[in-house]
């Protein structure tokens, strides 16, 4: 099973090949790819170097799946490529998310929309998988109407270079500048580029692709993205409005049993969701669950994952694990 990589040398490309190797995904040739300053170093693979190639060289390779995590521009450029040598791509960037003939997969949610001769897949946002994982099995029995999320999201979800910023920060070192403003000691509602209507992206994907996987285009959605000075996962407090009762341990059921996701939920002991707790983890922890006074039929979550385990590299190792498990690849 030859399999590329696509923005290997990356923080969520590594990731991916750290849950390949976990995951003991059936790989008979790893092809890490990258753009050219990267080609020619190595990066080790179940314990071997393995040199990166150039993305060319990788289409050329024609892997069964590359899996993308080199942004929208490139992904534009050579998901397409690899697609028409027969390719399945993986992308994890919001290249290919709204466009209506390519699937936008949480395998535990939404797999059965999966079908063969599928040759691009795109792997939702971050934020929006952790939270589809937790409302999933309560939209299927309450039917959500309405969602007010705000999301805290770690500096990760911006890359190395902002985990490099908030260090510099807390050591006093003067260095290059992710963000524009300083993020240790701060936070700011500043996710993506901002429209003219005042959303960020990071916010309107949190909108569109909810929609898209929950397969419910009349569900309301508003949010605020916050960037906060941590690693290890983004946090999520969410209000929802549903069409019918509920019943909070039911609630509470139908979250842990969903695969994948864990209740944290003991308050008089200190037990909720965090960022350290999630932090190398793949399940979405779910805590502070709560019915919300103020309105009927409203509940609260606060809903905690690792961005870049399941919120990017591991989703989109499950979506392949399903492909080949199934045979439509």
């Amino acid at each position: 099973m030859k399999t590329a990589v696509v923005g290997a040398t990356g923080m969520v490309g590594r990731t991916m090949m750290k849950v390949l190797e976990e995951r003991n995904f059936p790989v008979t040739e790893l092809i890490p790819a990258a753009s050219e300053k990267s080609v020619g170093k190595e990066i080790i693979f179940k314990g071997k170097p393995v040199k990166v190639v150039s993305i060319q060289e990788a289409v050329d390779a024609k892997p069964e799946f590359a899996i993308f995590s080199a942004g929208t521009s490139v992904s534009k450029e050579w998901a397409p490529a690899f697609a028409k040598n027969g390719t399945v791509v993986i992308d994890n960037s919001s290249a290919w998310r709204m466009d209506k003939n390519v699937p936008l997969i949480v395998p535990e949610i939404n797999s059965h929309v999966l079908k063969k001769g599928d040759r691009i897949i795109a792997n939702p946002n971050c934020s929006t998988i952790q939270m589809v994982m937790a409302l999933a099995p309560l939209h299927r029995k309450y039917k959500i109407k309405r969602l007010v999320v705000a999301t805290y999201q770690s500096v990760t979800g911006t890359g190395v270079k902002a985990v490099a910023q908030m260090e510099n920060e807390r050591h006093g070192v003067k260095g290059e500048m992710a963000y524009a403003h300083p993020i240790d000691m701060n936070c700011f509602p500043h996710g993506g580029s901002f429209q003219p209507d005042g959303y960020t992206t990071e916010e309107q994907k949190l909108i569109d692709e909810t929609r898209k996987i929950l397969e419910d285009q009349a569900i309301m959605v508003t949010a605020t993205v916050v960037r906060i000075p941590v690693v290890g996962g983004h946090s999520e407090a969410v209000n929802i409005e549903f069409e019918k009762e509920f019943n909070i341990d039911d609630v509470k059921s139908l979250i842990s049993q969903f695969p994948g996701n864990v209740v944290y939920d003991s308050p008089s002991e200190n037990k909720y969701p965090m960022p350290i707790l999630s932090h190398n983890r793949d399940e979405v922890f779910v805590g502070r669950i709560r019915r919300d006074l103020s309105r009927e039929k409203c509940l609260n979550l606060w809903i905690v994952s690792d961005n870049i385990r399941k919120g990017a590299a591991t989703n989109a190792i499950q979506i392949a694990e399903y492909m080949l498990t199934n045979r439509i690849y």
